[in-house]
């Protein structure tokens, strides 16, 4: 199957070359295809912040790759040149707090730098780490891709009507996609009847991003308001809902895009198999539960205002871009290390015990 997977790869969002980095502007998909270069740190943590790469893996990446640009300014500058690079690592951590794939990709490429003793191989170590970054999330998405189809497969060997929430392929991550890979890797095996694809208020990633990818590859989808959810789960006999995760914590709860907590709940209600795709460094095992995740809260002009014009009334906004669903709600956890089915912190102590997949 790896072999009809590299295959059907046609999306990708970050590109390292020429000693920039370049973003596919996510903010204006599927109407226009737009790359913006980067070459400070600085101009990477705003791109982060500002939403022209989301996604929990591929904003990681990207934060790897502005160290990269940082210190080669700071380099350049003279100097205490590694203290002048703490407030490159600063701002692209303060870009965005609840993906932990973030603060992951930071603190590799900190240790990197800090086993470096010799100025001038500084920026080439920190480039191979960043690649390396890059290289290894498309690897474990390709992984997770075939864990999932397996999983689907033992429940059910026929086609079927999945759910996907917010966007999770190609263009979240380095590759092929997290809970979006494995639907396409399920739509190579002849798994796949229809795909619905949730909206996902208020930035609309379902709409404008996940439906664009979906059709792109020419995988039968249709795209659902939020709350029609329930409704498709009663019926249309979808059989699994599968979504990403931007932050698991030790004892298997999981934080995603807010709508992913009732998606949940109503899954439950249904008899719907939940699934969360995400590789292993979104597991955050420092924190407890969900209830220790930084949920982020953005500007309220992003529910009230469409295109920059306002269309509610004089109302004040609440807009948590996160939620967490707590891991009694979640049928399996697959990661590039393994699946974890019903987790709990047991199971994730031992997930994340592993050195490689068994």
């Amino acid at each position: 199957m790896r072999e009809q997977l590299l295959a059907a790869e046609k999306v990708k969002a970050i590109d390292w070359r020429d000693g920039a980095l370049h973003l596919l502007d996510q903010r204006v998909l599927p109407f226009e295809e737009t790359w913006h270069r980067y070459d400070s740190a600085a101009g990477v943590a705003e791109a982060i912040r500002q939403m022209v790469v989301r996604g929990a893996p591929a904003i990681g990446i990207a934060a790897a790759y502005g160290v990269v640009l940082g210190a080669r300014a700071r380099l350049a500058a003279g100097g205490d040149w590694r203290a002048a690079l703490e407030a490159d690592f600063r701002v692209l951590a303060e870009s965005r707090p609840t993906a932990v794939n973030l603060f992951w990709a930071l603190d590799r490429m900190r240790e990197r730098l800090e086993r470096l003793a010799d100025e001038e191989e500084v920026l080439a170590a920190l480039e191979a780490e960043a690649v390396g970054i890059h290289d290894s999330d498309r690897e474990a998405n390709l992984t997770m891709a075939q864990l999932g189809v397996e999983l689907i497969r033992r429940h059910d060997a026929k086609a079927q009507k999945l759910l996907t929430h917010c966007n999770t392929g190609a263009l979240a991550t380095g590759g092929f996609g997290t809970a979006l890979g494995v639907i396409r890797a399920a739509h190579v095996a002849g798994l796949v009847e229809r795909v619905f694809a949730d909206e996902t208020r208020p930035w609309l990633q379902g709409a404008r991003l996940t439906a664009w990818e979906l059709v792109n590859e020419g995988i039968p989808a249709s795209l659902n308001a939020d709350a029609a959810a329930a409704h498709l789960m009663k019926t249309e006999g979808i059989s699994w809902v599968i979504v990403g995760a931007d932050r698991i914590t030790a004892n298997g709860d999981v934080a995603n895009k807010i709508g992913t907590y009732q998606l949940a709940v109503n899954a439950m209600h249904h008899g719907v198999r939940f699934m969360v795709v995400a590789p292993s460094s979104t597991i955050d095992m420092s924190l407890a539960s969900g209830d220790d995740i930084p949920i982020e809260e953005r500007d309220g002009r992003e529910l009230l205002e469409v295109g920059g014009k306002r269309v509610a009334a004089e109302v004040d906004a609440v807009n948590p871009v996160f939620d967490v669903t707590p891991a009694d709600l979640i049928d399996a956890i697959v990661t590039e290390k393994g699946v974890v089915e019903r987790p709990d912190a047991e199971k994730m102590a031992q997930l994340m015990c592993r050195k490689r997949l068994h």
